[in-house]
Formats: structure tokens, C-alpha cells, sequence
């Protein structure tokens, strides 16, 4: 059988053996003009909220979302800016600049191919529910945050950097707010709500907002002088026109690399987490099956050509992967489709985009973070043990109070902390008895002619490991010897429940052969597996231990071991009644 290939985009797929049809491509077509429209207000307004102009934002909509749909690995899957960047992209601009966060998101991709190439797209998929909700609720509360100031219409306050200061600098100065800009966004807010509950489901609720909120701040501006904060009065660049963008490639220096090193891999986490969750959504929803490596190469390449571009961080979207699939998208060229409407978009219509008001993008946002924040599933997640309470508030609250770096970074630790404390309890040592070993005969693998019951002779102790035979198991290797009886002389470890065994493993069983000869103890193996046995045979035990003392069976290595107390108890008592005399 071939092994698979690592990096295997489906977009090259399309057109083998005639397999792209018309009706295919009608199909996605209607999609990617639908969903490019849904994701223009979207692109708008993250890359406002992100601290870059809306170009910036549409850009990276337009390059992300075209690559994506080329190099990745799902059928589905938009590309383009979310929610889940804006606090950490905010973050890097505020410390290190634009510079900082174009070198940050080119390291990130780099950092995301090489995951694709060294296959850790299923890795991801074993990364605890708890702490995924702690990240995305936690961002979920900081973009609602960040957006009352637009909200509320306090264009002119200086709002401070940081959860808890951005809401006491709110509370400190509720006088500045601007109850025309608050009655705008209001109406955009209710209008989504009441659109997405009874409105068409392939119109989305933020662009009939987007409209109407335009249109009403034009008309009260037209018709009472009433003024509203807009894009334009932010960006007034914008109404002349965009030029195409031409690629500038940054210098990137050693110390670059050092000081951007952890948010980069930040991004490429998030990136890999929100991505390969939004593809396997769709997976569920379409019955096809995504190839999570080359999906992380994919969102590599968007992450490192769309920077050039003046792009920020792109990820797999799921409301805009979802709207597509539900539009009749058929292969990934609806989102090349996608690409292609908003880069019409961008060449012809964003002067327009100069009228559309600041406080109806921060109601879109707003609604965002409220399908972002799975205060359901948080709520839900409160009732079960309390390790995973634990994991999900200090997730939440490291992602809302400290920093999305230091958020992801401590969430991958306790990941991999809960995995061993997890496989530790899988794990165990126990010490098998006369009735414990013949009640367990009929489960080993044994011969057939093996069938009678298993004798264990009185200086003969029988212990069993039971799960993966690792570093978070090696320091209960003292149990052994805390067990110990008496008058011992033979030590048989079964290890038929061991699928693997580490280097921390076999260290602990060099120890505890050592000390058993200490004792004069003997120790045999019984029902070494084979994956066990090539790890033993690399660190030589099975020479310092004697391929004699070695059995795939319980029942040869009671048989020897039983001779072994015979004779060393015979020898005993001999050398008794030499003293005696």
C-alpha cells in the first residue's frame, strides 16, 4: 500500500477523469458570489477591530481566501480574517509594530508547514474541549469589549489597552457617550438578530444591517446635518480609490525572529485549531473527508504570501465556510470565486465603503463575539469534573486578563499535562495472587496446550503493568519494592497490557532489574510485545537481562520461575542444616 502523500490539495483533484462538471461549477459559483458578499462586511470590520484599515482586512479576505481554496486540504473551506485574531494582531502592532506583525504572521505560516509536513494535523484533534472553549469564550468577551467604544459612539476617548482598564476608562466616562451613534448601532444589532431568526438564511443578517445602517446615517445626514462616525471619516484615503498591492518582502533579522518567535507560534495555533475545526465541521455536514497536513500547509502558504501583500493573519472561516455549503457549494472553487467577487469589490466599489457608519461594524462584531462566545457549551462544561473547570476558567481568564499569547501557551502545557495525568490513571501496577492469575488465565495469550491452572510458588512474586509503560508511570517503579515479600527469589513483570515503554520507561526497568540482583532476586519478562520488545533490544535489556529470562507466555515463565524458588529454597535449607551441624 502507497503511503500518502503529505501534502495533497483537493483543488488539484477537480479536473482529473473529467470530474468537474457544469453543474458543478454553476453551483459553486452562486456560492462564492454569495459568500463573497457575506464575507465583505466582515472583512471590513475585522480588519478595523484589528487596529489595520479595511483594505488591509479585504486584502487579506482576497489572497488568504484565493490560496486556501488552491493549496488546502478541505473541498470547503473559506480562508480569510476572524474574529479570533483580532485581539492578538491588536497586541502585536500595539508592541512591535506593522513590521512586527507582517514578520510575526510570514514566521507563523512557515511554522504551520512545517506542523503539515511533520504530520501533526491529527494532533490537534486531541487538544481538550475545555481549553478550545476557554479561548474562544475568552476572545469572544475581549472583541465584545473592544467594541463599545464604537458601540456607544465615544469616537474621541482614548480607551487603554487591556480588559479590565478598557472598562473602567467606560465606566469613568459614560458622560462622552453618543446616544445617536448607540441608537444606530442598536438598530443594526436588533436588525441582524431579527434577520437571522426570520429573514432569508442565504442573505446574512450583518450585510441587511450593513445596508441599512448606510443607508439611514446617509439619509439623516442628508436630510438634518446629523453627522455619524464612518469609515471614511477614519479612513478618508479610501474614497480615491485602492490600488492593486505589490508585494514587499520585509527584512527579517535574527533578532526579529527572536522577539517574534512566541506570537508567531501563537498564530499558527490558532490558526491550526479554528481551521481544522471549521473543516471537520463541514466534513460532518457534507460527508467528505478533509486531509488535515496538507490543510495546515495550506493555511501555511496563505500565512506567509499574504503579508507581502499587507495582509494579517488568515485562518479556515466557519460561518463563511458553512454559508457557502448551504448556498450549494460543490468543490473549493467557490472559494476562488469568493476571492475573485471581493477583488471587484476592492478595485471598483471601496470608495463606497467611506459611508458605511463605525457603530453599525461594531453591532456585526458584536453579534460575532456572541457566536463566538459558546456560553452554552461553557455553561455545560461548568457540570463536569473539576480538573476540566479548572483548565476552562484559567484558559478563559489568562485569554481575557493577561494575553492571548501567554493564553495559548499556557493551554498547550495544560494539555499536555492533563494527557499524562490521564495515561498515568490508564496506568497501574498491580501484584497478581493465586486466584487473581487462574481468574485471568483464559484472557492472556497463551499456547493451547497451556490449558492447565497456573501454579505460583510461594517465592515467587507476580506483578502486572497495565497501560503504556512511560515517564508519567516510571516513578511507580518503588511500588515494586514496597510489595516486596519476605522470602522472594524470583520477580516475574508482566507485561502483556503494555502497548509501549520510553526511555524513562526502560531506565526505571534497568533500575528495578538492579536492584532486585541486589536482593538476589531474579527478575523474567512475561508477554513482552513486540513494539515493546524492539525498544528493549535498542537499549540492550534484553542482553543485560538474558533473552532466557524473556517469555511471550505467563505460562513458560511461572514454570521457570517456580524452578528457580525450588531450587534456591532447596539450596536454602541445605545450607541451614550445614550451620545446624
Amino acid at each position: 500500500m502507497a503511503e500518502q502523500k503529505v501534502f495533497n490539495p483537493k483543488f488539484f483533484h477537480l479536473f482529473q477523469k473529467g470530474r468537474y462538471s457544469k453543474d458543478r461549477f454553476i453551483s459553486d459559483l452562486i456560492a462564492g458570489i454569495i459568500v463573497g458578499i457575506i464575507a465583505l462586511p466582515l472583512a471590513i470590520a475585522f480588519g478595523i477591530a484589528s487596529g489595520v484599515s479595511p483594505q488591509q482586512g479585504l486584502i487579506t479576505a482576497i489572497v488568504a481566501g484565493f490560496l486556501v481554496s488552491i493549496f488546502g486540504g478541505s473541498r470547503f473551506l473559506i480562508g480569510g480574517p476572524t474574529g479570533a485574531f483580532i485581539v492578538i494582531i491588536a497586541g502585536i502592532i500595539a508592541q512591535y509594530g506593522m513590521m512586527g506583525l507582517t514578520i510575526a504572521t510570514i514566521l507563523a505560516g512557515i511554522i504551520l508547514i512545517v506542523m503539515g509536513v511533520c504530520k501533526m494535523g491529527a494532533i490537534f484533534r486531541f487538544i481538550p474541549y475545555p481549553i478550545v472553549v476557554g479561548f474562544t469564550s475568552g476572545i469572544a468577551l475581549t472583541i465584545f469589549s473592544t467594541q463599545m467604544k464604537d458601540f456607544f459612539g465615544m469616537t474621541d476617548l482614548a480607551v487603554p489597552a487591556g480588559f479590565i482598564p478598557e472598562w473602567l476608562c467606560y465606566f469613568q466616562n459614560l458622560g462622552s457617550i453618543n446616544w445617536l451613534e448607540t441608537a444606530l448601532s442598536t438598530i443594526c444589532l436588533l436588525t441582524i438578530i431579527l434577520w437571522n431568526r426570520f429573514g432569508s438564511k442565504k442573505v446574512p443578517g450583518s450585510l441587511i444591517a450593513l445596508l441599512l445602517g448606510t443607508g439611514l446615517s446617509l439619509l439623516l445626514d442628508n436630510l438634518a446635518g446629523l453627522e455619524f462616525a464612518t469609515i471614511g471619516s477614519k479612513f478618508p484615503e479610501l474614497a480615491q480609490g485602492l490600488p492593486l498591492p505589490k508585494p514587499v518582502i520585509p527584512n527579517i533579522g535574527f533578532n526579529d525572529i527572536k522577539n517574534l518567535v512566541s506570537p508567531a507560534f501563537t498564530i499558527a495555533i490558532l490558526c491550526a485549531i479554528e481551521s481544522l475545526m471549521a473543516a471537520m465541521v463541514a466534513d460532518g455536514v457534507t460527508g467528505k473527508q478533509h486531509d488535515s497536513n496538507t490543510e495546515l500547509i495550506g493555511q501555511g502558504i496563505a500565512n506567509v504570501i499574504t503579508p507581502l501583500f499587507g495582509g494579517i493573519p488568515a485562518t479556515g472561516a466557519l460561518a463563511r465556510t458553512m454559508a457557502s455549503i448551504n448556498n450549494g457549494a460543490r468543490t473549493s472553487v467557490a472559494g476562488i470565486i469568493h476571492a475573485v467577487v471581493l477583488l471587484l469589490i476592492y478595485l471598483f466599489l471601496m470608495p463606497y465603503a467611506v459611508y458605511i457608519p463605525l457603530s453599525c461594524l461594531a453591532a456585526i462584531l458584536v453579534v460575532v463575539a456572541y457566536n463566538m462566545s459558546e456560553w452554552h457549551t461553557f455553561k455545560y462544561l461548568l457540570k463536569g469534573e473539576k480538573s476540566d473547570i479548572a483548565v476552562l476558567i484559567i484558559t478563559f481568564l489568562l485569554t481575557v486578563i493577561v494575553d492571548l499569547t501567554v493564553a495559548i501557551e499556557v493551554g498547550v502545557i495544560l494539555a499536555i499535562v492533563l494527557f499524562v495525568r490521564r495515561m498515568m490513571q490508564t496506568s497501574s501496577i498491580e501484584v497478581l495472587d493465586q486466584d487473581s492469575i487462574n481468574s485471568q488465565a483464559d484472557d492472556d495469550i497463551v499456547r493451547p496446550d497451556d490449558t492447565e491452572a497456573l501454579d505460583i510458588h510461594k517465592g515467587v512474586e507476580v506483578y502486572e503493568i497495565n497501560g503504556p509503560y512511560f515517564f508519567g508511570l516510571a516513578s511507580r517503579g518503588e511500588e515494586f519494592e514496597n510489595l516486596k515479600k519476605n522470602k522472594t527469589y524470583v520477580r516475574i513483570i508482566r507485561m502483556r497490557k503494555v502497548p509501549f515503554i520510553d526511555s524513562t520507561g526502560v531506565k526505571n526497568l534497568r533500575n528495578l532489574i538492579d536492584m532486585a540482583r541486589e536482593r538476589s532476586v531474579k527478575v523474567i519478562l512475561s508477554g513482552v510485545q513486540p513494539r515493546v520488545m524492539q525498544t528493549l533490544e535498542k537499549f540492550d535489556v534484553d542482553k543485560e537481562l538474558g533473552l532466557e529470562n524473556i517469555y511471550d507466555y505467563i505460562v513458560p515463565a511461572l514454570d521457570a520461575a517456580n524452578k528457580i524458588a525450588d531450587e534456591a529454597m532447596a539450596n536454602k535449607k541445605t545450607a541451614n542444616k550445614k550451620i545446624e551441624k
